[in-house]
């Protein structure tokens, strides 16, 4: 299936960045910031929701209790045939915050997170025991510099 194009004018984009920043603002908020009323502010978000261009609102978690995470990205190579199995053995485990599908040499990108390093280690042995995974490396994440 061909992906749906949306065209977006300069208001929704502001709108969407100003919703990246802190989904939290109001109504009135969102509409003195762009410049109309609230009316429109309701009509857009309403538009971008049916468009699935807004899937959801979500909670970005706080630098102090992030600190107290360790993450990392996982990239993981499967044996042919075995990738889907993989994927959804990948998303039975909590500690995997998200799943990407990659081209190069390995096949798949999972972002992990644990609430310390001896966690994050059996989380590694375990996703590297699946049957399918082939081959993964494993970088930590030391700092975040920027996060959307």
């Amino acid at each position: 299936m061909a992906p749906m194009t949306v065209s977006l004018d300069e208001i929704d984009d502001r709108l969407l960045t100003l919703l990246r920043d802190d989904a939290r603002q109001t109504i009135a908020q969102l509409a003195k910031e762009l410049g109309i009323s609230r009316g429109q502010v309701y009509s857009r978000l309403a538009r971008l929701e049916e468009d699935n261009i807004v899937a959801g609102y979500t909670v970005r978690l706080g630098q102090a209790f992030a600190a107290g995470r360790v993450r990392a990205h996982m990239m993981i190579k499967t044996l042919p045939r075995y990738h889907r199995e993989v994927e959804a053995a990948l998303a039975g485990f909590t500690q995997v915050q998200a799943i990407h599908a990659i081209s190069g040499e390995y096949d798949i990108i999972a972002m992990l997170e644990a609430e310390d390093s001896a966690l994050l280690n059996e989380l590694i042995d375990e996703i590297g025991l699946l049957e399918g995974v082939e081959r993964t490396t494993t970088s930590v994440i030391l700092v975040t510099k920027i996060e959307r």
